[in-house]
């Protein structure tokens, strides 16, 4: 079952440091043994990664802040910028997955900001059209709605698993149908920061 807490970390790295972050991060994790999170890099940016981490409740991020601190020290020269760090509480899922992260090689992060006076009927639209498509694309194995918990960017953040070719899944996304789902959201419910998307694959998958 999907993890009900999700800590989301993700941090920009300088060009063409990607490779060495990515040797220094498994090797933090290989050193403390720090279980349960999954690095992924990006493939819209060479110079971005994210690292999934269930956790159990808000207790358990002050029982690995040493290690954070370690691990940001330890990247401090490979950095473009900080750590950002969110918390994310699960929702619901289309498509779940009996493992608490998608075990899928690629993932897709999608976040949009719902405006608050119409999150219900969000919820009763999406149901209908966003899952809708979701639920018919073979392409998509896991789909998972969290909304955020403890963030300085708050709203929907949809976590997104799959294995075929990045292109084939994001065929699913580009269609009329799905594009006028995406203009009801922004003329309906989503605020004007509108809806971003990034795509990582998972390391050593």
């Amino acid at each position: 079952m999907s993890a009900r807490l999700l800590l989301v970390t993700e941090v920009p790295v300088r060009a063409g440091e990607t490779d060495k972050a990515v040797e220094t991060w498994t090797a933090h994790h290989a050193d403390t043994r720090a279980g349960g999170a999954t690095l992924y890099r990006s493939l819209d940016d060479d110079a971005l990664l994210v690292e999934l981490t269930p956790i159990a409740d808000l207790a358990e991020i002050a029982a690995r802040d040493a290690d954070h601190r370690r691990l940001a020290s330890t990247l401090a020269p490979l950095l473009a910028g900080d750590f950002r760090r969110q918390v994310v509480e699960f929702v619901e899922a289309p498509k779940d997955t009996d493992e608490p992260l998608p075990p899928t090689p690629y993932i897709q992060l999608r976040h949009v900001e719902v405006r608050p006076p119409v999150h219900d009927a969000y919820r009763e639209w999406r149901e209908r059209t966003i899952f809708e498509v979701v639920r018919g694309a073979d392409e998509i194995e896991v789909f998972l709605a969290y909304h955020s918990l403890l963030s300085t960017e708050p709203g929907v953040l949809f976590v997104s698993g799959f294995s075929v070719d990045p292109a084939a899944y994001q065929a699913v996304f580009a269609t009329p149908t799905y594009q006028d789902i995406v203009r009801q959201a922004g003329d309906t419910y989503i605020t004007d920061r509108g809806l971003y998307t990034r795509i990582y694959a998972r390391v050593g998958a």
